[in-house]
């Protein structure tokens, strides 16, 4: 049976992107499930109503299951909360405003407004974003903040720690100095930072060499912090209208009516 939620998500799709190590161009071939994030415009009664839709999450794999080759792990958000998101730098929700057209499945034309809307969302509130989801992943894989979380042991006894987890760590530094130095996200990553990460990932650095590097990133991340050429906050105006257009848009066509019949309160 079809849940409410999974009609809202499917409904009106205006962009869904492979994500994760794939997009990242990090996934090793038999070894990585399928993840893919996707944004929905509401209904009205989610928005303006009393009911409420933030996001639909489906996994081929049941909820605590560690998901396998093969499996996919799909996320549709709505369309507001995926801007408030984007605007306080989540590293991940990001990346799909930078998905290159061959790792898109859904793009409407409001699916491309939303992604060339990136330079009024983002600020160096990014900076923060990423230096602390940097530091916090390096303290659980160390066992330095909560419960250490290994997922994947049989790296840990290959390697000594879970190489993977420490290749997304140094990516997120990557990536980070990346947009606050230039506004944008290459990906899939350069071919020289790809296979330095790579290497990571298959145990040829040693943790030290990791946490060495790590640490150098996150200097850089303090830094750019006050320093990048992005503005101190998103271009909230840009981004109200943003949304107020494509929500009267969707909503107009879904109710067979004109945009205008549903903004007359803005005479």
């Amino acid at each position: 049976m079809i849940s409410d939620a999974q009609q809202i998500a499917e409904a009106v799709t205006i962009l869904r992107a492979t994500v994760g190590s794939r997009l990242h161009g990090l996934a090793l071939e038999g070894t990585d499930d399928r993840d893919e994030m996707g944004v929905c415009i509401e209904p009205p009664e989610y928005v303006v109503g009393t009911r409420q839709f933030e996001q639909w999450v489906h996994r081929t794999q049941p909820e605590g299951v560690r998901s396998g080759p093969g499996d996919i792990d799909l996320t549709i958000y709505g369309l507001r909360k995926f801007i408030r998101l984007a605007m306080s730098g989540n590293p991940t929700i990001i990346l799909l405003l930078f998905a290159p057209a061959e790792f898109l499945h859904v793009c409407t034309p409001a699916g491309e407004r939303l992604q060339a809307l990136a330079p009024a969302l983002l600020s160096r509130r990014a900076g923060t974003a990423f230096l602390g989801y940097l530091t916090a992943q390096k303290q659980r894989l160390l066992g330095e903040r909560g419960q250490k979380r290994v997922k994947r042991p049989e790296l840990e006894d290959a390697h000594g720690y879970d190489t993977k987890y420490a290749m997304h760590i140094l990516r997120l530094g990557l990536q980070g100095v990346e947009l606050l130095t230039t506004g944008r996200l290459t990906l899939p990553l350069p071919d020289g930072q790809r296979q330095f990460l790579l290497q990571v990932r298959r145990g040829e650095w040693s943790l030290d060499s990791v946490l060495t590097a790590a640490g150098i990133m996150e200097r850089d991340l303090e830094d750019l912090r006050h320093t990048s050429p992005l503005p101190e906050e998103p271009d909230r105006a840009a981004v109200d209208r943003f949304l107020i257009d494509e929500y009267v848009q969707a909503w107009a066509t879904a109710l067979a009516v004109m945009p205008g019949d549903l903004v007359g309160w803005r005479a």
